[in-house]
């Protein structure tokens, strides 16, 4: 591994990376049974250097920003690299979103260079917001030779012959502004520094070390916070191999262990239980004497593994389990949001430890990981090092609002000073999560104490951000909020918005105003939809400038009304 505390920037710790292991392989991307490429990090080099001259060439320079709209795929890779190499600032965005809320980021992050897959190029032409898109140059991948592009470049022909000029940085400039949530209120631009992102990387391989001959399963999108320092950034200074897969069908997932020896992998709660499911449907479907065999093999590995995984002997005891991984398995991550224990628990036992982490964009990375010294499926880990974890406002119990301090932090919220007040204090980052730390130094999490939500898949969903899509509403006025912030209850489960509504007079809650509910929220991707409404006889309490009072509006509902006889299914 290279010495990143000798480093200033990203640039130069992944230049110096590329030079230092020139004939191990650092890329393979994958299509369901078909390997796209296989390239070296020498090979990687040769692709990246001419796009970084063709970037410079084009007036693109230090301190500049450059978007990326990209499923997980060898490009994403060079044209991060690309752009730290020329200095420049990476915004990366969600794929996932809408051609309108990528618009907003753009128009937001103020980039000059976008990247994009052509079936999202295509969406962003189409969008009513196209015309007022300020990007100078736009590199779209996979355009076919007769698609009409709109003036943009394609990807694959965009480069230049000639070395091009290395572009250091400073520890504390920009390296990357990462979306948060905000996509349709109030962005919050993450902007994340070098040495967030140097020192997170630090800390994480000093813990889980990736080195030659690691391989390393991307399934989480780049952009997202995890993948882009465990999937990009640690294995390539450390000279370590990603493999991309362009399809998350489950079986295509579960292939890639094998054929590829699988070393590590992150991913989100909701694809842990999936891998869960599937694997008890296999068991189940073992004949009577193979599954009472294979119980007792778990159970005889649960006795001698305690409290401290045992890779090999878990290996021999459970050789069949661990062969349908690659046998090279050394953990999985897992964070992004609450994982229920009992998931940890049953992969633990299986010899497969899953390390459970908490984490937040404006953080780096991960802020607490578990160790396994001693396993604790019930806690999100200890602290990592250089990050110091504090309690606010404790109650009798231990419980208060989690708050952290590194050089992970990040900057600041991009053109928020007032946003990035109210969440760094005194050098402190307020995270808006309740926990308490035991006595062996574990966070434990019990809530949140903003008014948000995160999905099974480690989505970020923010009430003030869905409203827009319910404005055209025939009611008073209306507030979205998410179910534990207007009744705080001690648990991550059971996350959902609730819309609430102040009708107009003399009307009621009819079918009519039901369905029209229920079509503007048909409007939302699955993950952003209202789960619950409620109906709610006061004005709302509001500003001078007539903007509602949340806060107030919250403790007004929390005082006259309780969670099981307020909210209807929606």
């Amino acid at each position: 591994m290279l010495d990143l505390s000798q480093y200033d920037c990203l640039g130069a710790a992944l230049r110096d990376a590329v030079e230092a292991w020139p004939s191990e392989v650092c890329l393979i991307e994958a299509d369901r049974d078909r390997e796209n490429c296989r390239l070296t990090y020498s090979y990687f080099k040769q692709m990246a250097l001419p796009l970084a001259r063709a970037l410079q060439d084009s007036g693109f320079g230090e301190g500049d920003r450059a978007a990326m709209i990209m499923t997980n795929q060898s490009k994403w890779l060079i044209s991060a690299y690309a752009i730290f190499y020329c200095g420049g600032v990476l915004v990366p965005l969600d794929y996932k979103l809408t051609a309108s809320e990528h618009l907003a980021l753009l128009g937001h992050s103020k980039a000059t260079v976008l990247v994009i897959e052509h079936h999202l190029w295509r969406a962003i032409m189409a969008s009513p917001g196209f015309k007022d898109l300020q990007v100078q140059t736009v590199l779209v991948t996979e355009a076919p030779a007769n698609a009409d592009i709109a003036g943009a470049k394609r990807w694959e022909e965009f480069k230049t012959e000639g070395a091009p000029h290395f572009v250091p940085r400073r520890r504390q400039d920009a390296a990357c502004i990462v979306y948060s949530s905000g996509t349709g209120g109030r962005p919050k631009g993450c902007v994340l520094t070098h040495e967030n992102y140097l020192v997170q990387c630090i800390s994480l391989t000093s813990l889980y070390p990736f080195w030659p001959g690691v391989r390393y399963l991307s399934i989480l999108p780049t952009n997202h916070a995890i993948d882009f320092m465990v999937g990009f950034i640690g294995p390539f200074v450390c000279g370590a191999a990603v493999v991309h897969l362009r399809t998350l069908r489950p079986e295509y997932v579960r292939d890639a262990f094998p054929r590829y020896k699988i070393t590590y992998m992150a991913l989100v709660p909701m694809v842990l239980k999936n891998l869960e499911k599937g694997l008890r449907a296999r068991f189940a479907e073992l004949p009577a004497h193979r599954r009472w065999l294979l119980d007792r093999l778990i159970g005889l590995n649960k006795l001698l593994t305690g409290k401290h995984p045992n890779l090999r002997m878990s290996r021999t005891l459970l050789k069949q389990v661990h062969q349908a991984f690659g046998g090279e398995v050394r953990a999985l991550f897992v964070g992004g949001a609450f994982t229920e224990p009992a998931t940890l628990q049953f992969f633990y036992d299986l010899g497969i430890p899953v390390a459970n982490g908490y984490g937040l964009t404006e953080a780096g990375t991960a802020v607490t990981l578990n160790d396994f010294n001693p396993f604790r499926p019930d806690t999100v880990g200890r602290p990592l090092p250089g990050m110091e974890v504090r309690i606010v406002d404790a109650s009798d119990e231990g419980i208060g609002e989690v708050a952290v301090r590194s050089k992970t932090v990040m900057s600041h919220y991009l053109d928020d000073p007032e946003m990035t007040a109210e969440t760094i204090v005194h050098g402190w980052l307020m995270t808006g999560d309740l926990g308490r730390i035991d006595s062996t130094g574990h966070l434990q999490l019990f809530g949140r104490k903003k008014n948000m939500i995160v999905t099974e898949g480690g989505k970020n969903i923010y009430p003030e951000d869905i409203e827009t899509f319910f404005e055209s509403l025939p009611v008073k006025e209306f507030c979205v909020f998410a179910a534990n912030y207007l009744w705080p209850q001690s648990t991550m489960t059971s996350e959902m918005l609730v819309i609430v509504l102040r009708l107009e007079p003399e009307r009621n809650f009819d079918e009519a105003l039901r369905r029209e509910l229920a079509e503007h929220n048909r409007r939302l991707p699955d993950f952003k939809r209202v789960r619950g409404s409620m109906i709610w006889d006061h004005d709302f309490p509001r500003t001078a400038s007539l903007k509602i009072k949340r806060t107030e509006l919250a403790e007004q509902i929390r005082a006259a009304t309780e969670r099981a006889r307020a909210v209807a299914a929606l």
